[in-house]
Order: structure tokens, then sequence, then C-alpha cells
């Protein structure tokens, strides 16, 4: 059995808490995962301490990084229903200042069995408060719904963020995931917010790729990122190698956009900063 590694050390009498970030889309194949894998490396480049959190039973961000079935001894299911403490759960990665806690597919039944649960929403964010000195930003990579599951990650975040597809039916099912942040903040987690949108997939051979773009930016105005990420045939190889694509060609397009991504979610970040 392998051991799960230390948390990421901190410094001596440092109080600051990780500021933790819900990646969601209820719409899949917007680039959701692969935002949530190529975003957490690029901050960790950035000599962040770094935690992402596969809350998916597809397991596709753990996969991403390179985490084997093997190494998945305690997961994320582990932790929600309470049989383990997040700090068994951490993996270590190819990636320097970059953890991870791993899914499995049982988090397909823990929707049903947190229903239950004491505190069921707040199971997420129960798990994280002891860790949540030893990070600076923590990424909660969603399933492409709206359950418990996404639930206990918003309930635990401090921000939103939602990769958006450049698609004619980017735009559905938006007012939908808006009110739900509305209502998890009213009800839940008043400090929630949404950190940004980020537009994904794009193309710039597409027109309606434009016209997307444009609409989305209408509708959340300055909560959309400046970087935009392109269609690339790197970033959707990394995967299949068990890297990110900032490991697999940090040079080619995708990767860089995810650079560049990192920096406008940290210049974004200075308010929070101490």
């Amino acid at each position: 059995m392998s051991v799960s590694p230390e948390p990421i050390g901190v410094t001596a009498g440092a109080t600051k808490s990780a500021r933790v970030f819900a990646v969601v889309n209820q719409k899949g194949g917007v680039g959701k995962t692969t935002t949530a894998v190529n975003l957490a490396t690029a901050l960790a480049a950035a000599e962040k301490r770094v935690l992402l959190i596969d809350i998916d039973p597809q397991g596709n961000a753990s996969t991403g990084l390179g985490i084997t079935r093997q190494q998945r001894v305690v997961t994320t299911y582990d932790v929600l229903v309470g049989s383990e403490e997040l700090g068994a759960a951490l993996v270590s990665t190819s990636v320097p200042g970059l953890q991870m806690v791993p899914a499995s597919t049982d988090l397909a039944g823990a929707e049903i069995e947190l229903v239950g649960m004491d505190r069921r929403e707040y199971r997420l964010r129960d798990a994280l408060s002891r860790l949540r000195i030893v990070y600076d930003y923590v990424l909660v990579d969603c399933p492409p719904s709206l359950g418990l599951l996404t639930l206990n990650a918003m309930v635990a975040a401090n921000a939103v963020m939602v990769p958006l597809q450049c698609e004619f039916y980017a735009l559905e099912g938006l007012s939908h995931l808006v009110k739900t942040i509305d209502r998890v903040k009213k009800h839940l987690n008043p400090g929630l917010d949404i950190q940004g949108v980020v537009l994904t997939m794009f193309d710039k051979r597409n027109n309606l790729c434009d016209l997307v773009a444009t609409d989305v930016r209408g509708y959340f105005g300055q909560k959309v990122y400046n970087t935009v990420i392109p269609r690339n045939v790197r970033t959707s190889e990394a995967p299949s190698h068990g890297k990110p694509v900032l490991l697999y060609d940090w040079r080619c397009a995708g990767a860089q956009a995810y650079i560049h991504l990192a920096s406008e979610v940290l210049y974004r970040e200075q308010d929070y900063a101490q």
C-alpha cells in the first residue's frame, strides 16, 4: 500500500488561509477538467502551494495528472463520507508544489449516501478546514452536474471559476448556473463569488466563436478573463500521457494560454494577498 505524502510545508508562523476555487459547469465537454489541471499546474509553476481536489466520479483530473488507480488508496469519496481525513488522501504529482486528492468511481454513489448525513453540504468544507493554511490555492474539479458533490465544492469555495466553451449552446444553462450560485450564496456560503469566466476551445477560424465571446462578455462583463483558451491538439493529447500540457509541451499555444490565465488569476487575487 502506498503512503500518502505529507502536506506541502508551510512557513513557520504563517496564518494565511488558502483561496478555494470550485471549477464548475454543469455542461460536459467544455474544458472544465483541462482548465482545473492546467491552471493548478501554472499556479504551482508560479511558486504557489496548490492542492487540486478531484470531486468528479469520472476521475479525469486524477488521470490527467498521471495518478494511477493503484495510487488512489484514499480518495475524495472516503473524505466526504467521513471514513478518512483529507490529509490521508493527499497524493504527490509530477508538478513541484502541486498535490492532489484523487477521485474514484465510488463517488458515483456518494450523492445518495450524502443525502442522509449530517452537514451534507458542508462535508468538503469541514474536511478542508485544517489544511487551508498549508496551501495558497485549492482548486476543486467538479462533476458536470449541479448535485450534492458540486454543492459541497461551492460551499467550501471562496469563488467559482466557470470554463465556457465558445460554441452555440454555451449560454444555455448559464442562467441556471448563476441562479444556483446565488442560492448557495444566500443560504449556505455568503462569501461565494464568481472569480471569473474563462472562454475555452476558441477557434479563431470560426466566426461563431467571436460572436459567442461577445455575448458572454456582454453578460458577465469584467468577470470574463481576457485570456482565451484556444483549441489545441497538444492540449488534447496531454491527458493520454498523464501530464498537464505545461509539462507535455510548454511551448504550445494551449500551455501558453494557461500560463497567461494563471497570471490573470493572480492579478485578480492581489486584493486578498496579505
